[in-house]
């Protein structure tokens, strides 16, 4: 969050664990010339395998669903393991034996259903996670599978450790589910800067559901590096006719219309005033772009009220602590770091003790 372009941040939306670009096993993985019935096709062999581990025995829905469960993430299954970037269609997923959670949502919706489940993609809504490269912020959602048994209800999750936002978990079709396959890849797309694969991925994201406001606020974005400003506004627009709290459309609108200049900037701003007010990433986001315009007094007031709304997330505390050592306060920027200490583990907790470490010393250095 400290590089910026053109003096504008854009807020993206990645809707499904598309925070990194690992290695691919092909480069089909980020096309959208993959066919909508391709996404979630599964490949002979693995359909043998899957048969093979179930075997020809009639079980219970309960127990199908468990021994389903084994075969995807035991050793002597496929053994998929979770990466953040990885989107793949089923059958490239196979191949790499890598899934984030979109596509191990892809994987648990298509095996179930083959082996006679009833298996649905649930949104749980925006994730407190986020990222910045090269001038765009990348807000990230979380979608996962459920699988119904009887009047039970289990919900299939690759990720036990997302911090979600206050939002209710919503079961979404098939369509919405291909929507966030291309919508993905088009995110990959922008983060590789091949920018005319991010434009056709993002509309075939739109050609499949054109009703999630979230994707035509990415649109936006991908026009907006296209330097399409009249493309970029109808995207918001559209965002903000299907969401007119859609704190990214609405802070994309903010961004774009201030660019240009354009009088109904203000009433974009108090919207999105009033959004930011529940929403500790626009907090943060506002924080952000005051640091970047100097104005450090209001970005830590940011900062601090990113921090009432989430007083669990470390990651605020240490950019806080930020703001306090370039303000010139060492003390308070200690004590910010302190705090994101105490509330962290494992190497991050490390990470903040050396930081605080550090400015220890160059405390008694002033």
């Amino acid at each position: 969050m400290i590089s910026w372009i053109l003096a504008t941040a854009i807020a993206l939306t990645t809707p499904l664990g598309a925070s990194s670009i690992p290695g691919r096993p092909d480069a089909s993985a980020v096309s959208a010339s993959v066919r909508e019935n391709e996404v979630m096709a599964i490949p002979p062999e693995l359909k043998l395998r899957l048969r093979s581990a179930l075997g020809t025995q009639s079980f219970s829905d309960t127990l199908k669903m468990q021994r389903l469960m084994g075969f995807l993430i035991a050793d002597d299954g496929l053994g998929m393991t979770y990466e953040a970037g990885a989107t793949y269609t089923v059958g490239q997923a196979y191949v790499a034996r890598k899934a984030n959670c979109l596509t191990f949502t892809l994987m648990v919706v298509a095996l179930a259903e083959e082996v006679g489940l009833k298996a649905y993609p649930q949104e749980e809504g925006e994730t407190l996670l986020w990222q910045q490269i090269d001038g765009t912020v990348y807000r990230e959602n979380h979608i996962n599978a459920v699988i119904r048994v009887g009047a039970h209800q289990y919900t299939i999750d690759p990720t036990t450790d997302t911090v979600l936002l206050s939002q209710p978990p919503k079961l979404v079709n098939r369509a919405r589910l291909l929507a966030h396959y291309y919508d993905n890849v088009a995110v990959d797309a922008l983060q590789r800067g091949a920018l005319s694969e991010a434009l056709s991925s993002v509309q075939a994201a739109l050609k499949v559901d054109p009703s999630y406001a979230p994707i035509w606020s990415n649109a936006g974005v991908m026009y907006l590096h296209e330097g399409d400003t009249s493309m970029a506004r109808s995207a918001y627009e559209r965002a903000l006719s299907l969401d007119p709290f859609n704190a990214s459309a609405l802070f994309n609108m903010v961004q774009l219309l201030h660019g240009i200049k354009d009088d109904r900037e203000g009433d974009y701003r108090a919207r999105l005033a009033k959004v930011e007010q529940r929403d500790p990433i626009q907090q943060l986001l506002e924080g952000l772009d005051f640091e970047r315009s100097g104005n450090l007094g209001q970005a830590i007031a940011n900062v601090k009220h990113a921090i009432q709304l989430k007083s669990n997330e470390p990651r605020f505390y240490a950019i806080l602590a930020r703001l306090y050592e370039r303000s010139g306060d060492v003390g308070q920027a200690r004590s910010a770091l302190w705090t994101a200490q105490s509330i962290s583990s494992g190497p991050i907790r490390l990470r903040y003790e050396v930081e605080r470490q550090r400015l220890g010393q160059l405390g008694k250095k002033n």
